[in-house]
């Protein structure tokens, strides 16, 4: 597979063709074919204006240059230009291009004349239509919220009387501004709270209320079921404005024979698209990836199966345990922590009621948990959770990801932004006696981890720069050096996830909404690729008495109602023999 210099390549001022930015035209074909004459150089610099919004991560200007089929001395007049109106600048430290402070100026002038309800309108419409339901515009209104606006579906369905306002912890409406506000805003507007009950299933308990907020932000969207009318679902997402600050929201609102537990999460990813659309600046990174088209595989020369069609949103962290002789994972957004037998084809599911992202194993039968309260041990009969620590109890916008035992007896984990938003993640080393250490900043998602037979090497993926890296690894100390990347998957082919190391060295990769599991040779060569029946395979561990069945977990979160028609078994467990063995796993010393 290769690799991709820029986000998007634009072709010269005569072709007329598009630049493309979150699935959206940034100019179309007949726009371009519209142009008056004598405007082909400002041409040029919009197009160079969209290259440089529009990258992935900032470019230098070789990158930038080959992005385009301007002249050299074409690209650097009309660069220079920009630069002195501010419109671009260049960062000194690293020679890269970024988008000027004048579009701030810019921006806050749109801002300053803004009108939402104007802006929703459109929006609102072609969402309700499409789904038939009832959606409306929301706004912050002191300790409530107000509804704006509503735009009804067709038939029989739920009426919302535009001015209505609700409270914020029994609704969805409210949940989203919660969630997604300023910690400051968020926690004064908590403490002032009665948490007063609507119906039986209003969340009452500000602990609850809180790992709620938490789901919320982790997902994109809030959902509030019968919480503040019974019979009646409803799922949000907040507009997010200037400065990251919400402005308002929308919600959909169905009854809930219509809008069930399952359906109601592609309502989700719906708003969240929505969102978008009015402002531009909604929802997070993750959001907007898709699957890429699904290739015909070779799953039956593999027997892959799905052994447990469970409709995880977010299954990760498969764990064989040798001992008990199941596998553990978890579903990061239900949240729970399941055990399946392969004998018996049993699973037995244990709701957490806060977010959880991985398990791990302790050489005296316990098992650790990351949660967003940090690591804390695990009793899955009683499903009961106690503290060991948090490596980053200050940082609320953060959570814990991915983590596996290293050879050396410790916790490794990585952290990311609740909304893959920006890269605040780390990668933590932790010892027995709860002391940790940061070993990488600056990741965006942190995701797999894991060593060579010789333990030698460390593998560590960071989701969305579609990087596996690979550090030389000193056993005693558990120190890491010469960092380099190990293999790189484009953008367009889909982002890497978990992986796990078989007892060859061959390292094995989930690939989310690339429908398929790859596996690189011990140099960084790609060597083969086994495809999936779903787009959203999340992570993997060898398994068995003889480690040789590779199970694999996967996602239905964000996923399209098409794309789910398509792929029934999004969110649940396959397993399939390789040809290849694992390595057996360690315990954490604790």
């Amino acid at each position: 597979m290769g690799d991709r210099s820029c986000g998007s390549v634009l072709p010269g001022a005569d072709a007329p063709t598009v630049s493309m930015k979150n699935g959206e035209a940034r100019v179309n074909e007949m726009a371009v074919s519209k142009l008056p004459a004598g405007t082909a150089a400002l041409t040029k610099g919009l197009k160079l204006l969209d290259i440089v919004a529009d990258a992935e991560r900032p470019l230098q200007f070789s990158q930038l240059l080959a992005c385009t089929d301007f002249s050299q001395p074409t690209f650097a007049r009309i660069l220079r230009t920009l630069i002195a109106f501010g419109l671009v600048r260049r960062d000194q430290a690293s020679g890269c291009y970024l988008l000027g402070h004048r579009f701030l100026q810019l921006s806050r002038k749109v801002w300053e004349s803004f009108d939402l309800s104007a802006f929703a309108a459109p929006v609102q419409r072609d969402l309700s239509a499409k789904l038939g339901e009832t959606v409306t515009l929301f706004v912050l209104d002191g300790e409530q919220v107000r509804y704006i606006d509503e735009q009804s579906g067709i038939g029989l369905g739920v009426r919302i009387d535009p001015g209505l306002r609700v409270p914020l912890h029994a609704t969805a409406a409210g949940k989203a501004l919660l969630a997604f506000h300023e910690p400051a805003v968020t926690r004064a507007l908590l403490n002032a709270l009665s948490l007063a009950p609507c119906t039986d299933k209003t969340i009452t308990a500000r602990d609850k209320l809180q790992a709620e907020l938490t789901l919320t932000r982790a997902r994109g969207y809030a959902i509030a079921l019968e919480e503040y009318l019974p019979g009646v679902h409803s799922v949000a997402v907040a507009i997010i404005g200037k400065d990251g600050v919400p402005i308002g929201g929308l919600a959909v609102h169905a009854p809930s024979s219509r809008m069930n537990e399952t359906t109601v999460h592609a309502v989700g990813r719906d708003l969240i698209a929505a969102a978008r659309r009015i402002t531009g600046a909604a929802g997070s990174v993750a959001v907007t990836s898709s699957p890429r088209p699904r290739a015909r595989d070779d799953a039956g020369a593999l027997k892959l199966r799905c052994v447990l069609p469970w409709g995880a949103q977010l299954g990760e962290s498969p764990l064989w345990h040798p001992g008990e002789k199941v596998l553990y994972w978890v579903d990061i957004l239900k949240p729970s922590v399941c055990r399946f037998d392969p004998v018996s084809g049993e699973n037995y599911a244990r709701d957490i009621g806060k977010l959880v992202s991985a398990i791990l194993p302790v050489a005296d039968g316990r098992l650790l948990l990351a949660t967003q309260d940090g690591l804390e041990w695990f009793d899955f009969a009683a499903a009961t959770l106690s503290p060991f620590v948090d490596p980053e109890r200050e940082m609320s916008h953060n959570r814990l990801n991915d983590a596996r035992i290293g050879p050396d007896g410790a916790i490794w984990i990585g952290s990311m932004c609740l909304d893959a938003s920006r890269p605040s993640g780390a990668l933590y080393r932790v010892s027995r006696d709860g002391r940790f250490a940061v070993k990488e900043t600056g990741i965006a998602v942190s995701n797999g981890l894991g060593w060579s037979p010789d333990r030698r090497t460390f593998y560590f993926v960071d989701s969305v720069t579609g990087q596996i890296f690979a550090y030389d690894f000193a056993f005693d100390e558990g120190a890491l050096s010469n960092k380099r990347v190990f293999a790189r998957i484009p953008q367009t082919e889909g982002r890497p996830g978990g992986l796990a190391v078989d007892c060859d060295g061959g390292v094995w990769v989930a690939i989310w909404d690339g429908w398929r599991v790859d596996r690189y040779r011990p140099d960084g060569s790609f060597d083969r690729a086994v495809h999936l029946p779903v787009p959203r395979p999340t992570s993997l561990c060898f398994a068995g008495e003889d480690l040789a069945t590779l199970y694999i977990t996967s996602a239905r979160t964000r996923l399209p109602l098409e794309v789910l028609s398509e792929a029934p078994l999004s969110g649940g467990l396959f397993a399939c023999t390789p040809g290849r063995v694992g390595q057996h796993g360690h315990c954490f010393l604790g």
